[in-house]
């Protein structure tokens, strides 16, 4: 096999919105910088992604220097959101548990609003440091995590998804493939490995970074929304629940946390540590 390298980093500046492309990254504790540290929730205070509303994958999410985002979406005008002061907060729901953020400005929900045709609004995570854990069941004291769907990173391999894609090419819906990498949503993408050769891995090197596998992670509807149309099919979740099960949930990539802080940079040598 050739030896590992990364071949390619993404963030997601707004939970749920499409995914940008980086040549490197910086790695903070809780997450890539500026991945994941603003979210949409909706009236009730509850964290919108994609699993409700698909169109969340046509609105981009732009870093600006200091931390806040350029918001923008077929049809609708750019709108530039800074960080909000952290004077008031409120509380928010992420998958059942509570988390304090602090609320954009009345523009961004205005906007939010009228491009998903729902009363949403925009919120920032001020101090990831001590705003969110990481599940304790998979996690070491003090590790915590931005508002990514439970941990820091998610690292897949594109021999995984080779195979993937070779298993639905022989399933019943076979039309909806080969699918992009870009329908699991990763941080991290890693070729020169055997296919599936992720599942045995605890410790691995990206470049100067060492990072600790916490789980496998678990796919949802998300995964058979197509990025660039936000429309639903099938696959991959169908050929995952015949193929790769465990745990009761289907599985695809694995969930990382980072050992230090540091840079990562496609083309950087990837070392299996354990």
């Amino acid at each position: 096999m050739p030896t590992p390298v990364l071949r390619s980093v993404h963030i997601h500046p707004v939970k749920a919105m499409r995914a940008l492309d980086r040549t490197e990254a910086e790695v903070q504790p809780w997450g890539l910088a500026t991945d994941r540290r603003w979210t949409v929730v909706d009236a009730a205070n509850k964290v919108v992604t994609q699993r409700r509303h698909p169109r969340m994958a046509l609105a981009t999410a732009e870093p600006l220097p200091g931390g806040g985002v350029a918001l923008s979406a077929p049809g609708h005008p750019i709108l530039e959101v800074e960080v909000p002061h952290p004077s008031t907060t409120l509380t928010v729901e992420i998958f059942d548990k509570p988390v304090e953020a602090v609320p954009a400005d009345r523009a961004a929900a205005a906007w939010l609003s009228a491009f998903l045709e729902t009363d949403v609004r925009l919120v920032h995570m001020d101090a990831p440091e001590h705003r969110r854990p990481v599940d304790p069941d998979y996690a070491l004291p003090g590790e915590t995590v931005s508002f990514a769907d439970g941990y820091p990173l998610l690292v897949a391999t594109t021999s995984s998804l080779d195979a993937l894609n070779s298993l639905i090419a022989q399933g019943d819906h076979a039309h909806e493939g080969p699918l992009p990498m870009n329908r699991f949503r990763p941080n991290l993408v890693v070729e020169g490995t055997a296919p599936w050769a992720e599942d045995g891995w605890t410790r691995l090197a990206v470049g100067e970074v060492t990072f600790r596998v916490a789980r496998p992670c678990g796919r949802c509807v998300v995964t058979t929304t197509d990025q660039l149309t936000a429309e639903r099919g099938k696959e991959p979740l169908r050929t995952l629940a015949r193929h790769r099960k465990g745990d009761g949930r289907v599985l695809f990539g694995q969930n990382l946390v980072p050992e230090h802080t540091g840079t990562v940079r496609v083309g950087d040598a990837v070392k299996i540590l354990d």
